[in-house]
C-alpha cells in the first residue's frame, strides 16, 4: 500500500515539475517573441526616422527651388504642400492595403516564426 502512496506521490510530483516547465517554457517563448517583434519595429522605426528627417530637407529645398521658379517663395511651399495633400488623401483611402495588412502580416509572421 505504501509502494502505490509513494508511486503516486512521484507520478504528482513529475506532473507539478512538468507543468511548471511548460509555463516556463511559454513565458520565455512569448518573450522572445515579443522581443523579436519589438526590435524589429525599432530598427524600422529609426530608420523611418532618418528618412523622414532627409525627406523633411529635400522637401524644403525643393519648396524654395519652385518657389524661386514661380518668384515668390511660398507658391513653391504651396505647391509641395498640395502634392501631399493628394498623397494623403491617396494614402486615406488605401491605408487598409497599403499599410494595415502589411504590418499585421508582419506581425503576425514573426509571433508565429519558429525559432
Amino acid at each position: 500500500m505504501e509502494n502505490k502512496a509513494t508511486t503516486i506521490e512521484m507520478l504528482f510530483e513529475k506532473a507539478e515539475d512538468y507543468t511548471r516547465t511548460t509555463v516556463d517554457l511559454v513565458k520565455l517563448t512569448a518573450v522572445d517573441k515579443t522581443a523579436d517583434v519589438m526590435s524589429s519595429l525599432l530598427s524600422r522605426l529609426a530608420v523611418s526616422i532618418v528618412f523622414v528627417m532627409f525627406a523633411l530637407l529635400v522637401n524644403i529645398g525643393l519648396s524654395l527651388w519652385i518657389g524661386e521658379l514661380l518668384g515668390k517663395t511660398y507658391f513653391g511651399f504651396f505647391a509641395v504642400s498640395s502634392v501631399y495633400l493628394l498623397i494623403a488623401i491617396v494614402l486615406n483611402i488605401f491605408k487598409d492595403e497599403w499599410i494595415k495588412m502589411p504590418v499585421s502580416n508582419f506581425i503576425i509572421v514573426k509571433m508565429l516564426k519558429k525559432s
